[in-house]
């Protein structure tokens, strides 16, 4: 299956258990937005345990996670097989690009400049 990314989307690594999706990396380059901020789409051929080294569980689903920073994550969705999770993350990748995901939420703490900056990116209302 050919991944095509929606405008703004990157594909960034494919493998055959693992996708990797980067929005706007001409902008989170380090210099305006820090690199570690770039949000990313992973498409995942199991679910790996939350701590470093973790081992991989249910090798037979596939997980679909928006990170807009290594510790940030919107919540995993969960498909049946490669071809659905790759449609699931275009989809995603959509609703993010549209400002359809409130990702203030998703933060313990808040970062007023950055939030402004991603909603000018995204088209998000403020």
């Amino acid at each position: 299956m050919e991944i095509d990314p929606p405008a703004g989307w990157r594909l960034w690594n494919e493998a055959d258990e693992r996708i990797i999706l980067a929005y706007r990396p001409d902008v989170f380059d380090g210099g305006e937005f820090p690199a570690p901020c770039l949000p990313t789409v992973y498409v995942m051929r199991g679910q790996r345990d939350r701590r470093p080294g973790g081992q991989r569980t249910e090798l037979s689903t596939w997980f679909v996670t928006l990170f807009l920073e290594p510790e940030v994550e919107y919540e995993s969705e969960r498909f049946e097989s490669r071809a659905a999770a790759i449609d699931g993350a275009m989809a995603l990748c959509e609703r993010f690009a549209d400002g359809e995901i409130d990702y203030r939420e998703l933060y313990q703490v808040p970062r007023p400049e950055y939030f402004e900056a991603l909603d000018e990116l995204t088209g998000a209302d403020s």
